[in-house]
């Protein structure tokens, strides 16, 4: 095999999980949202927690991608289930964000002196890393990235899972730049402006996490009419 066909691969392979996972993940929504979970932490912490958290991500979306489908078979988790979890999860997330009240944030400043790293590390991965950043949707099309890694030729499926595995430590860098430099950014748009974008997007954090859940279901609901009409066939023959 040339080197011609194998960079086609490895540029396929790439952009695909870049475009399926990436808009998924969508790290500019989320960066206001970041932002507020982590009001009264001081800028240096919040950096050090968004280097931990592109970290994580990478791993949980590498460990989804190479081991998603025999770990859900292990346990007899279906991708459905998984979307609805996760979609109730980032919706009730969401919901306390859209909800969050001047008082909270008042309330928030009053306790940022008793932040400490450990405290902070604690919300690293729950809900930080999961369900808002790689939630349902985003370890769901990970996964889907991973079943079309195999091929029949060795050099190929390697060649895929190189350019696979590049694409999601890309991924991660793009959620660690927005979330590092959220504050900088987000601070001339001002008080109101913030409060603003931030509102709209914990709405749109909302609505995914009921197309989520509602993927989920439908999913679910179409699975039992399909074993129903299955189950029907066979009474009347």
């Amino acid at each position: 095999m040339d080197f011609s066909t194998l960079f086609a691969d490895f540029s396929r392979s790439f952009l695909f999980t870049i475009g399926t996972v990436l808009p998924i993940i969508n790290p500019p929504a989320i960066a206001p949202i970041f932002l507020t979970l982590t009001k009264g932490v001081s800028n240096t912490d919040r950096q050090k927690l968004a280097s931990k958290l592109g970290v994580n991500i990478f791993f949980m979306l590498l460990a989804a991608m190479l081991a998603g489908n025999i770990v859900l078979e292990f346990f007899g988790i279906s991708l459905p289930i998984i979307r609805i979890g996760g979609g109730l999860l980032v919706i009730a997330t969401a919901w306390n964000l859209v909800n969050a009240t001047s008082s909270d944030t008042e309330q928030a400043k009053d306790i940022a002196e008793g932040y400490s790293w450990a405290r902070i590390q604690s919300q690293a991965f729950y809900p930080l890393t999961f369900p808002m950043l790689c939630g349902p949707g985003s370890i769901a099309a990970t996964i889907t990235v991973g079943a079309t890694l195999n091929d029949a030729s060795t050099i190929t499926s390697i060649t895929k899972l190189t350019a696979a595995i590049t694409a999601l430590a890309a991924v991660a860098l793009i959620v660690l730049f927005c979330l590092r430099y959220a504050a900088p950014i987000l601070t001339r748009l001002g008080t109101n402006g913030t409060a603003v974008l931030m509102r709209l997007s914990a709405f749109i954090l909302l609505c995914l996490g009921v197309q989520i859940a509602w993927d989920g279901f439908s999913e679910v609901s179409l699975n039992l009419l399909v074993e129903a009409a299955k189950r029907s066939a066979q009474f009347f023959i």
